[in-house]
């Protein structure tokens, strides 16, 4: 008697951590959590987490409750794929993520293969959702409307200039560049120069000298805050007066601390920032009470689980395929940014993105402000 009662409160116990394991659905959250662009890897987790424990707060998804698990790809693509296999291994089901565009675009194809959804909260190459991969989405903007919206204010702003378009090669910064310069070149307007850099170059000396030696007065530049930071600095430090522009990959405040005073006055473009915005008040004095500033991509990373989580509720089911199709088929979903809607390839139908300049805040502290405002 006493042997059968024990295998029941046994059984009793492995049925419960069964249905306790079972009624979790894996999230995967993928991007540069260690290395130069960790502060964005840092937005995304700390915004998908957030995310996470609001959702769960609320009952979770169909019955499920959110579990995270993180994935650092280091912001190199191989790494990124690594990434992505570790979590099919794990069973993610849903993955917000990665952050550079060159990481998300062969991801995608593992968690296409493997039944798992994805929506980048930053990844803005067009490339990322034009192949007809069932499974790809953003929360953010494209390089192609990015590039038109900075092309045509240099039109606006610097007709006469002699305008320098550096890029760092990578599928985001180049494609960048090459929108933007694209959009001059609509306008009439042709590049003084064109160049590309290496990532994790510190030394742009031989640059800054062709660039001084060829007149220019503004940098177009496509590619991320550590680079831009160091070459706003060479510049001032080496005599070059040229307005400085770039676009999202600069969005950190951290490109103040690398760039100095250089950063006054540069221009970027980015969208309006959803820190800004009424509906968003709460959140934002959540995530500030516990110590973390929600600044550029995270509450896009925010944005991109409340998607998730609206489309398995309109689908009544956590399956990435049906969810993905929810997606698309059942917008508007309501976020910390906007209610968001998709077209049929996973990009969102509303036009995001306007001009900011870096200058000091209130605080004396540099950072961006929306132009205009």
């Amino acid at each position: 008697m006493k042997k059968s009662l024990l295998s029941a409160v046994a059984m009793t116990a492995v049925l419960s951590f069964s249905g306790a394991a079972w009624a979790e659905i894996l999230v995967g959250v993928a991007g540069p959590l260690t290395g130069p662009n960790a502060a964005f890897g840092a937005q995304l987790q700390k915004g998908a987490e957030q995310a996470a424990a609001d959702i769960n707060a609320a009952g979770g998804v169909n019955g499920e409750m959110i579990k995270i698990v993180l994935g650092d790809d280091k912001s190199d693509p191989k790494e990124g794929v690594s990434v992505a296999n570790k979590f099919v291994g794990d069973g993610v089901k849903w993955v917000v993520g990665h952050f550079n565009s060159g990481v998300s675009i062969p991801a995608s194809e593992v968690y296409a293969e493997n039944g798992i959804v994805q929506i980048t909260p930053a990844s803005t190459n067009p490339t990322f959702t034009e192949r007809g991969l069932w499974n790809t989405h953003r929360t953010c903007g494209r390089d192609d409307q990015q590039g038109t919206v900075a092309g045509g204010y240099i039109l606006a702003n610097f007709k006469d200039a002699k305008v320098a378009v550096i890029h760092d090669k990578t599928p985001y910064g180049q494609g960048l560049a090459d929108f933007t310069k694209a959009a001059m070149n609509a306008g009439g307007m042709t590049e003084a120069m064109y160049e590309g850099i290496n990532t994790g170059d510190k030394d742009f000396s031989a640059l800054i000298a062709k660039m001084k030696e060829a007149g220019v007065s503004v940098v177009y530049f496509g590619g991320l805050h550590t680079e831009a930071g160091l070459m706003m600095r060479q510049m001032a430090d080496q005599g070059l007066t040229a307005k400085f522009m770039s676009g999202d990959g600069i969005v950190s405040n951290e490109l103040a601390s690398i760039a100095g005073d250089a950063v006054n006055g540069t221009l970027m473009t980015f969208a309006p920032d959803p820190r800004n915005n009424p509906a968003a008040k709460d959140l934002v004095e959540k995530f500030r009470a516990a110590g973390f500033e929600p600044e550029a991509y995270t509450l896009y990373s925010y944005a991109a689980l409340q998607v998730l989580a609206s489309a398995a509720a309109a689908a009544k089911s956590n399956d990435g395929q049906a969810v993905a199709a929810a997606i698309k088929a059942n917008g508007p979903h309501a976020t910390a940014i906007g209610e968001l809607s998709y077209d049929a390839k996973g990009d969102i139908t509303r036009p995001d993105y306007v001009m900011y300049e870096w200058k000091k805040g209130e605080d004396g502290n540099y950072t961006y402000f929306q132009m205009g405002m």
